[in-house]
């Protein structure tokens, strides 16, 4: 007898007397082929690595027994993304995702994408791994007004805080549902400085006001209060009056801040 047909018939008969059918679904997963994957993530990623100019977005090869992180956000959090990986490097692998995150509405469909497009089974070889941290943002792209493509006051708000906090919910229920294995960690939203093109000041604290309201019913999910952290030293870490991003200093303290946040999950 063949060694398929024999095993064809040894599950069947397992089946048959109770064994759950999982114990045979392991051997579906197959060895991840690194090869395979870089290019999928690289045709994923596209030329936002350029864009950015950041190698926050280099593929990353996850390593057996090694914690596997992801960082989720807008971009503020692709410009600390490689300190998080730097600082870590030794603890886990970081990989962030694999484009800016968006809006709240962004967040599960751009998670459906990179799990379809990463992991097995869709991608033949590809990821078998489970998220051990997933820290996560959104709000800034949120509160944002928009006046056709482009960013402008007197344009519409991407979401209502009352939208914002729906999604935020559905968000919440998500994570818990596709990664009940996951430590949680969400960060607060980041401050909008005056004169923001597009974006009011003060909408910052309104936002992360109404994520803590939501946060409230999922005590799993830790808090990495940003907002508070940056906030003081806005000054000394803004590129530019008005504009809400920040240095190469700015970048760098809240990479080893978010770094050391994820540290106590590992």
């Amino acid at each position: 007898m063949k060694r398929r047909e024999f095993t064809k018939i040894l599950g069947a008969s397992i089946l048959g007397i109770g064994i759950m059918p999982e114990i045979f679904a392991k051997n579906d997963v197959k060895r991840t082929d690194h090869k395979v994957c870089k290019k999928a993530w690289e045709q994923l990623c596209g030329k936002i690595g350029t864009v950015y100019k950041t190698d926050a977005f280099t593929y990353v090869k996850p390593v057996k027994r090694k914690p596997n992180v992801l960082i989720y956000g807008d971009s503020i959090s692709i410009g600390y993304s490689s300190t998080v990986r730097e600082k870590l490097e030794d603890k886990a692998t970081v990989i962030r995702l694999f484009k800016n995150g968006g809006a709240s509405h962004d967040f599960i469909p751009n998670m459906d994408k990179m799990q379809s497009t990463m992991f097995q089974p869709n991608l033949e070889k590809g990821w078998n791994f489970e998220w051990d941290v997933i820290h996560f943002n959104v709000g800034l792209h949120d509160l944002k007004y928009l006046k056709g493509k482009h960013l402008n006051k007197n344009g519409k708000q991407v979401s209502s805080i009352k939208e914002y906090k729906k999604n935020l919910v559905e968000i919440c229920n998500y994570l818990g549902e596709n990664y009940p294995k996951s430590k949680l960690i969400f960060a607060t939203t980041t401050a909008v400085p005056e004169n923001a093109k597009g974006r009011f000041a003060g909408d910052g604290v309104k936002f992360n006001k109404a994520a803590l309201e939501v946060l409230e019913n999922y005590p799993n999910i830790a808090i990495n209060d940003l907002y508070t952290y940056t906030k003081p030293n806005r000054e000394q870490w803004k590129q530019a009056t008005g504009n809400v991003h920040y240095n190469e200093l700015g970048k760098l303290e809240q990479g080893k801040k978010v770094a050391e946040v994820i540290a106590k999950y590992l």
